[in-house]
């Protein structure tokens, strides 16, 4: 087609290819016409698509490239190729739209008949992009009246409504293909028109081509979506589901269009009111129905309203096209019975922490004081996954089975909890003197028991440690980074190596980095694995909650607009999205950027026991005891400690991790290997903690304990 083909109802643009010899040709001719503008927008958009977020994948060079010649407005502009610019105007529909969910759409066909109505919907289609052609059908033209609804200008009239709907959206997308039937639709074209459609939309105002298009749409099987305006009225008939269905929903009985061609406004009014439900109209359509005819030209219609049903028929149109659930039927998107009940909105407030929750009874003395002291021993989530007993001869440590949770994998976080709680009551009765032989029972419903038989003993290093068990605290505020010195590293080595176990560093800057984002990516499997974000949320306390287990929010350091984060990371149903993108990297971004200012990590491992044995969960137990020497030791030395517990914690076999997130369990395995090595754990160790270590302020807000049921210590 040459530069000059085009006739005065012309309504599509050229698109040329200035490396092809008969185009160039014709861009020549262009550019030498002072009349013609010229304008090159190719460095701009590319500039624009080279900034965008995780960008398409797909290679399309300057060879596409067009210069695309717009001859009702003398204009000529190059633009990228279709890819790119179709990529680049739609990526501000993620995630509404995923590139899946846009890709799927662009291949529907969608013909929309009658271009009033229909060009609020044609353009809005195009301009979400939920369409990969579109066919135009009305015989009219534009008048200055239809300008208070259709998004023309003065320079449209006299043009047929098909044609101005057909340049605006080769205004907004030269790529789409765009065919228009400049006399609308009838017996004789009926079929072109509908062949091949993946959907129709029927905007005319004709009685009897509205019930041609519903027949020819029953011929054809395919779905038909009407807006009439008036209270957001949307119909939607499923030809495609059930082409045996009557038009109109039935609603005109057996009336074929035949008996409505010709008819006078009058004698239309009452099939109108039956298809637009008259018992349901606004009041002001329905009186203005009584006047069309003698104080009214036509039925009267508002700009807004019109676009509204673009909106609510390409809502429709994704429905259809993505194969949600959409039946036939009919509803309304009522804006003013919406603006009639509008409320005041519920405002957030301030967390507001009652005052008592900052206090906590001091330990009393004796086997109290001792129970006490176990009681405060650490635990993920602050869950307390054990049971204390007191009598005049022992104190029974067992572990509490239904405290467990997804990532306390075989019980052995809480075994691990469990041997803490027993290293607090040996250093409480050593300073109380009534410290005896301790001993770790395996099996039994309770799986694990720790029993300390009550003696007459002291031990001065034990009971050294007392003080500072009491005071120990999780320290989740941000660390300065500055490096430990290698004395407190040897003192903290010094402990592990006593108590039998191992002590891996992670301290090089670079390496701390690459560890925070591995353990940033293992917390992210908790929030989209729908089991594990369940537990987690579950553990948060807010005020009014019982503070005496889980997680108080103050204690989490978190900043005010992390908190307000929090509102959007309780949804499942916002984290089921998250996962189905594969998306979810923000919600870690405050765990990755507080590992990034610890001084170290430490890795504290043991020998490896014996799978499916009991004494597996005994040698977690004695780890504990390690786990609160080196916590104590490091608190002295002025540090801040925090666990941070990566969800392979506790794994030992991959289909473990199956278990914990069948969703990411892959992921879990991956990440787990690359720490290992990281931390250069050999395969006769295992690791049973991971200490974040720093230099930061001390915390406000300690976590509390519960109360110990049934502990009667009187007179012991």
């Amino acid at each position: 087609m040459s530069a000059g083909s085009f006739a005065a109802g012309a309504h599509r643009p050229l698109l040329f290819d200035e490396f092809h010899p008969d185009d160039a040709v014709q861009l020549a001719a262009l550019r030498a016409d002072p009349a013609i503008e010229f304008t090159d927008r190719r460095d701009l958009l590319r500039a624009e698509f080279d900034g965008l977020l995780s960008p398409p994948e797909f290679s399309e060079g300057p060879e596409l490239d067009r210069w695309v010649y717009y001859p009702w407005r003398r204009s000529v502009i190059a633009l990228p190729g279709p890819g790119i610019l179709r990529a680049l105007r739609l990526d501000r529909n993620r995630n509404h739209l995923t590139r899946a969910e846009q890709e799927k759409l662009g291949a529907l066909t969608i013909g929309v008949v009658g271009q009033s109505v229909g060009h609020a919907v044609a353009y809005t289609l195009a301009l979400e992009g939920i369409c990969g052609g579109l066919r135009l059908a009305d015989f009219d033209t534009i008048e200055l009246s239809n300008l208070n609804r259709i998004p023309g200008t003065v320079f449209d009239i006299g043009e047929n409504k098909a044609v101005v709907t057909a340049r605006r959206i080769a205004e907004l997308d030269p790529y789409l293909p765009v065919e228009i039937f400049e006399t609308g639709v009838g017996e004789d074209n009926m079929d072109a028109f509908l062949s091949g459609l993946s959907i129709v939309v029927e905007e005319c105002d004709s009685l009897d081509i509205k019930l041609a298009v519903r027949e020819g749409a029953r011929r054809h099987r395919l779905p038909l979506l009407m807006q009439s305006n008036d209270r957001g009225l949307l119909d939607v008939e499923r030809f495609d589901l059930d082409p045996n269905r009557r038009p109109f929903h039935g609603m005109l009985g057996g009336t074929s269009s035949a008996e409505l061609r010709g008819l006078s406004t009058r004698d239309k009014a009452p099939h109108v009111i039956r298809i637009l439900d008259g018992r349901n109209l606004s009041e002001n359509l329905a009186a203005s129905m009584v006047e069309v005819g003698e104080t009214l030209n036509s039925w009267p219609q508002l700009g807004g309203e019109v676009q509204l049903g673009g909106a609510s028929v390409a809502s429709a149109v994704r429905r259809i096209g993505l194969g949600i659930k959409l039946p036939s039927g009919r509803t309304r998107v009522d804006v003013e019975r919406a603006l009639d009940e509008i409320v005041e909105p519920e405002a957030f407030e301030d967390l507001v922490w009652p005052e008592e929750s900052d206090t906590e009874p001091e330990p009393e003395s004796g086997i109290a004081a001792v129970l006490a002291c176990a009681q405060r021993a650490p635990s993920g989530g602050n869950a307390q996954p054990w049971n204390l007993r007191a009598d005049a001869t022992e104190i029974t440590i067992s572990l509490a089975r239904e405290r467990t949770s997804m990532m306390d994998i075989g019980y052995r976080g809480s075994a691990l909890a469990l041997g803490a709680a027993l290293y607090n009551a040996r250093a409480a009765a050593a300073a109380q003197g009534r410290l005896g032989a301790d001993e770790l029972r395996t099996g039994g419903p309770e799986l694990l028991t720790a029993v300390l038989h009550l003696g007459s003993d002291s031990d001065p290093q034990l009971a050294q440690d007392y003080p500072a068990l009491l005071t120990r605290h999780t320290n989740r505020r941000d660390g300065s980074g500055a490096p430990l010195p290698s004395a407190v590293r040897d003192a903290l080595d010094a402990v592990v190596t006593h108590a039998g176990g191992g002590l891996r560093w992670i301290s090089d800057r670079t390496e701390v980095e690459y560890a925070a984002d591995m353990l940033a990516a293992s917390e992210r499997t908790r929030y989209l694995t729908p089991a594990m974000h369940t537990e987690m949320i579950s553990e948060l306390r807010w005020p009014g909650d019982d503070l005496r287990t889980g997680m108080d929010l103050r204690t989490l350091d978190l900043a005010p607009d992390e908190i307000a984060k929090l509102e959007i990371a309780r949804r499942a149903d916002v984290m089921a999205l998250l996962r189905t993108w594969s998306g979810g990297s923000a919600l870690v971004d405050g765990t990755r950027d507080k590992l990034r200012t610890s001084s170290a990590l430490a890795v504290l491992t043991m020998p490896t026991p014996p799978l499916d044995d009991p004494a597996e969960l005994a040698a977690y137990a004695r780890a504990g005891t390690m786990l609160q020497r080196v916590w104590i030791e490091a608190e002295r030395r002025g540090l801040a400690v925090q666990p941070v517990s990566p969800v392979f914690l506790f794994a030992r076999r991959p289909e473990e991790l199956h278990t914990v997130s069948p969703e990411f369990a892959d992921t879990l395995a991956s990440l787990q290997g690359r720490f290992l090595e990281l931390s250069g754990v050999p395969e006769d160790e295992t690791v049973v903690s991971v200490l974040r270590l720093g230099y930061a302020p001390k915390p406000a807000v300690r976590s509390r304990r519960l109360p110990i049921p049934g502990a009667d210590t009187r007179g012991l």
